[in-house]
């Protein structure tokens, strides 16, 4: 048998990264869960660069989850979330924060908006309110594969609100003529530049604040207006939760605010009090999205240089 020479060269570069990783998340002073969406991305390591500039220490930025971040907040092993979504993620907000009180949310929230949406060449063709897209014959513009059904993305496989929006395509009733795709947000953007660009008709869910509205003339689909009690939605917890739910109006008002540990804070009341003043405005995350997607700033990069041209901001929001 041939002894293969690199293979021991080869595990000692990889247990040498390992211990390396090992030793930066021992070393660190605590830790925040990174989204994976552009403006939680930018925000999650602006508060990194923040709190090592205004006290010295050393955040470990661990992309996570918003449920396996709630949990790690439950239980110590993650401190801060920098975007946590509602009315999206209300069952685990009434377990982790109303119920356990694990969980703060900071009293500054972020105005958002949720919906489905679509690029010129869709409304142009008839297809402008969410009623539109239980017509067959107005959806089979948006077949790509030739399959005679047209395809409509729902969101990240992980994001709270990619569920709800089955729930909402199914109330409705576009699922029984449209395929229901769930991919990375960074793939589905992707194909929209290229639908833009060909003038592709293309409908997809969507939110606000986002860079894709200052990028592109987007249409958002009107909608009946937010009726909560036409919105009837089962706990996640329920595997069958998707069939057993209902909405059939338009999502509440959004926002999206800084949540941390409750023990964090009482460890940390300095940085508690510290996130309570961080005042992040829809305009900025808008422009965090657009410079990570589009000019492909690396998130730290991005967020050494927000810090440095907002100093004097973050240095406000230090103060006790």
């Amino acid at each position: 048998m041939t002894k293969c020479v690199a293979c021991s060269g080869l595990f000692s570069s990889i247990l040498a990264a390992a211990l390396a990783m090992s030793s930066a998340a021992f070393a660190a002073d605590l830790v925040i869960a990174m989204p994976n969406w552009p403006s939680g991305q930018a925000t999650a390591n602006i508060l990194k660069v923040s709190i090592a500039k205004e006290f010295g220490l050393n955040a470990d930025v661990q992309e996570l989850g918003t449920l396996l971040a709630f949990n790690g907040m439950e239980k110590g092993t993650v401190d801060i979330q920098p975007e946590v979504w509602q009315p999206n993620l209300e069952d685990v907000i009434k377990t982790f924060v109303t119920e356990k009180g694990a969980v703060v949310l900071a009293k500054h929230g972020v105005p958002a908006w949720q919906g489905i949406c679509a690029t010129p060449a869709a409304a142009e063709k008839g297809l402008k309110s969410i009623a539109d897209l239980s017509d067959p014959e107005k959806t089979k513009i948006l077949d790509t594969d030739g399959d005679g059904k047209g395809e409509l993305w729902l969101g990240a496989p992980t994001w709270a609100s990619t569920g709800i929006e089955r729930v909402r395509a199914n109330t409705y009733g576009y699922a029984k003529n449209l395929t229901l795709v769930e991919s990375e947000e960074e793939v589905a953007m992707a194909g929209l530049d290229i639908a833009i660009a060909t003038n592709q008709p293309l409908v997809f869910a969507c939110y606000a604040p986002h860079f894709i509205f200052d990028l592109h003339r987007i249409v958002r689909l009107t909608e009946p207006p937010h009726d909560a009690s036409k919105w009837k939605l089962v706990g996640p917890s329920d595997p069958l939760w998707v069939t057993k739910s209902s909405a059939s109006t338009a999502w509440d008002t959004a926002n999206f605010r800084i949540g941390y540990g409750a023990a964090f804070a009482k460890k940390r009341p300095e940085i508690a009090a510290f996130l309570e003043k961080v005042d992040l405005t829809p305009e900025e995350a808008t422009a965090m999205s657009y410079a990570l997607e589009v000019d492909r700033i690396p998130p730290l990069d991005y967020a050494k240089k927000w810090v440095a041209d907002n100093a004097k901001r973050v240095d406000g929001w230090a103060k006790q």
